[in-house]
């Protein structure tokens, strides 16, 4: 099959033929539909994080269909479509899986980080962490949701926001223009800080009362603010913008150092500072009934499986906003 695999030099991908993935005990075979390109993967390939497999595929937005079962899988079928997610695996012993904070395993993997992920014609999941999804979805359009989508959720949570509050999102690719639409559901007012016009105008699409540049200041002061660009100079902004006793939520796997700041201009009068660590299969199967429910809908940019490097190279450059997917259906 053809895959997209890293490479030792940071930032560069190669297109190779390599054998098709044989499920193991617990496992189906997908055949990949469509993978979006996330942020996450930008990060794997740039090696800001720290290298797990050398030469893996990314990709962990994917949807595909069962191609084949191993041994001891239970209830998944050849003909089934599934999404599968960053978390691939957790130890479900320590004392976060046992407490519903799966994330938080310190034994966890991760598609497309320690095993091969989506950037291919195939790959493998474990049963107990694939998505089962309706056979009729649309799965260019749900892809972002499976990380970007979850991701937001999550960090929505984190945020803390009150019914009917003002949230600023910081940085608006992928996932913030997910979440925005989330919160304006429930009646938040949305504030919009970000980098390129293309993202700023697609926050002004989607009704953000107030749009700005990365560091502007905001109109209102924030009851919650969620920081999805990975750049750590943000946060001291975010956190002057928030209201007492509002929350700052860190949304990337990988930032920027964080300069210095001072407890009172910063984090004095309550203000909460919290960190989003992956998501749990809870948060995913919640996120996506919540999706299909309030018919979420991403801004995307689809590329062909031969334009992979094109579409992370755009994603690296900004040159392209909302989200991105690769895609074997004709465009």
């Amino acid at each position: 099959m053809r895959a997209w695999k890293t490479t030792d030099v940071p930032g560069r991908l190669e297109l190779t033929e390599v054998s098709v993935p044989e499920p193991g005990a617990g496992e189906v075979l997908v055949k990949v539909e469509a993978c979006g390109v996330c942020r996450t993967d930008l990060h794997v390939i740039d090696q800001e994080l720290p290298v797990h497999r050398p030469g893996v595929i990314p990709g962990h937005q994917v949807v595909g269909i069962v191609e084949a079962v191993g041994s001891a899988v239970v209830e998944l079928r050849p003909g089934d479509r599934v999404g599968v997610a960053w978390l691939r695996h957790t130890c479900g012993v320590c004392r976060w899986c046992r407490t519903g904070r799966e994330n938080l395993c310190p034994n966890s993997t991760y598609t497309g980080w320690d095993a091969d992920g989506g950037y291919a014609e195939y790959t493998t999941v474990p049963e107990a962490f694939a998505y089962r999804l309706p056979q009729l979805v649309d799965a260019v359009r749900t892809a972002p949701m499976l990380c970007a989508g979850v991701i937001g959720y999550r960090a929505l949570k984190r945020a803390a926001l009150p019914p009917g509050g003002h949230l600023g999102i910081y940085g608006f690719g992928s996932s913030g223009h997910i979440t925005a639409q989330l919160a304006a559901a429930s009646g938040a007012e949305i504030y919009v800080m970000t980098r390129g016009e293309a993202n700023r105008q697609l926050a002004r699409d989607l009704g953000a009362v107030f749009v700005g540049d990365t560091f502007d200041t905001p109109p209102e002061p924030l009851d919650s603010a969620i920081v999805f660009a990975p750049a750590g100079e943000i946060v001291p902004a975010a956190l002057r913008a928030t209201t007492p006793g509002g929350t700052v939520s860190l949304a990337g796997i990988h930032m920027s150092d964080v300069p210095a700041m001072t407890y009172g201009e910063h984090l004095f009068h309550e203000r909460d500072l919290r960190t989003v660590t992956a998501n749990t299969r809870a948060d995913g199967i919640e996120f996506l009934r919540l999706a299909e429910r309030l018919r979420l809908s991403a801004r995307i940019t689809t590329y062909g499986f031969d334009e992979a490097a094109t579409a992370v190279a755009d994603l690296r450059s900004g040159r392209a906003s909302g989200s991105l997917v690769l895609t074997f259906q004709k465009k």
